[in-house]
């Protein structure tokens, strides 16, 4: 492994410490009530969460084990081990029987809590695949269908989120609905752009301002086939979700804990510190993968052909529009896209990577996070019979850098900012 390849791990892990419950949770909690603390964790770092939360509470704050009950769901593989809360593991992203069981609990819980009681809802990326409950005349294999195609039709993440929480019982602030009137605290990871809470896990304890409508636009935009009971659902007045000034968010505060920037500018810190100029892009870069790709491997060529030695770091989530039939994720297919137009460059490293530590993928927790390229792997490929573009053409990112090199896989990291991109251009 090159020098540059260490260097842009080193940043990865950087960014991803930066985003980890550890580092910034224990201060964020609330003091108990005078009832039970009712902790309802979902996403990606549920685990992670409400481990930090356990210890803070029971040893910590010494809080009596019975006041304190709830349940975690996170992706299957990023279980971690609670004490007290029920911790399950689910579908992601496409939603299993477990996320829905999982869902049915939390309603029940925040049903049963009371004036006395605190709903601390600790959220991060992967929530709105891990708490599943649909609205009524949708089954679960609905559900499922639904998801498959937005994942599949290239719409941004406020997109499906937006259809998804005209769906269901528990997004766009049903949650809320169900616990008032106890108070109701949110603690929140983000992964989206823009930090929107009410997109981040699609917003299951703040106002929707989002509508029906829209929606029912964005299926048509993309045109997304579905089942009947999907468009009826759509057209539906009883799916409208509570909007702003809603009496069922009286009693509830949100708090974002922990952003994308906030892993951009560790990283940004880290590379500064080893004497690198940091040409940052921000966390809310969106779009195809492979056209962004172009996009940075432009800004590369121009750094390297001025001979600035830079870093380039960007955030945001790719999208990729699915016409092949391989395997791979928006972060391994920008790579790719990026070893193509960099092919032969010298001096030139990137490392495009999910944070959650999976990109795409199966659902599994071994599921690549992302890859890293110079400018040899496109020329090396070819020399062993390996066509970068077709491999692009077919969206087989991960069969590519399976057999070509360069895959990264950390692991579950039990956290989520969402995409972390860096370019390292050297000087000549």
């Amino acid at each position: 492994m090159s020098d540059a390849h260490v260097f842009l791990d080193s940043l990865f892990a950087t960014a991803v410490a930066a985003a980890h419950p550890a580092s910034f949770l224990p201060p964020l909690l609330p003091p108990p009530p005078k009832g039970r603390i009712v902790l309802l964790a979902a996403g990606k770092a549920a685990g992670s969460m409400a481990e930090v939360a356990e210890r803070v509470y029971l040893d910590e704050r010494t809080l009596a084990p019975d006041r304190l009950t709830g349940i975690a769901v996170a992706r299957h593989g990023y279980g971690r081990p609670t004490r007290v809360v029920d911790m399950v593991g689910a579908g992601h992203p496409i939603p299993d029987a477990a996320g829905l069981a999982a869902a049915e609990r939390a309603l029940s819980y925040a049903d049963a809590a009371d004036s006395d009681d605190l709903v601390l809802v600790l959220m991060s990326g992967g929530a709105s695949a891990n708490w599943i409950a649909p609205a009524a005349g949708i089954s679960f294999a609905d559900k499922q269908t639904v998801t498959r195609a937005l994942l599949k039709c290239g719409a941004h993440i406020g997109e499906i989120n937006t259809v998804r929480k005209h769906l269901s019982r528990i997004k766009g602030g049903r949650l809320a609905r169900h616990a008032f009137p106890a108070q109701v605290v949110t603690i929140a990871i983000s992964d989206v752009p823009g930090d929107d809470p009410a997109v981040i896990g699609s917003g299951p304890t703040v106002p929707d301002p989002s509508t029906l409508a829209e929606a029912r636009a964005i299926a048509a935009k993309y045109r997304l086939d579905v089942p009947g009971t999907i468009t009826r659902a759509l057209a539906d007045a009883a799916n409208e979700s509570p909007k702003p000034g809603d009496k069922v968010f009286a009693n509830a505060r949100f708090v974002l804990a922990a952003r994308p920037a906030d892993a951009l500018r560790a990283a940004e810190t880290a590379a500064m510190a080893v004497g690198y100029e940091v040409i940052s892009l921000g966390d809310r870069v969106e779009g195809e993968a492979r056209e962004v790709a172009a996009a940075h491997a432009r800004l590369a060529r121009d750094l390297r052909a001025a001979g600035r030695r830079a870093v380039i770091l960007s955030g945001g989530e790719l999208t990729v529009t699915i016409r092949g039939r391989g395997r791979g994720g928006p972060n391994q297919e920008y790579a790719l896209a990026l070893a193509i137009e960099l092919a032969g460059m010298a001096g030139v490293t990137a490392l495009a990577a999910d944070t959650d530590g999976t990109d795409g993928g199966a659902g599994a927790a071994t599921d690549p996070a992302g890859a890293v390229i110079d400018g040899d792997t496109a020329t090396q490929a070819k020399t062993r019979g390996l066509d970068p573009a077709a491999f692009l053409a077919d969206n087989d990112s991960t069969g590519f850098f399976s057999r070509a090199g360069g895959l990264l896989e950390p692991g579950p990291t039990y956290t989520n900012v969402n995409d972390f991109r860096a370019i390292v251009v050297d000087s000549p």
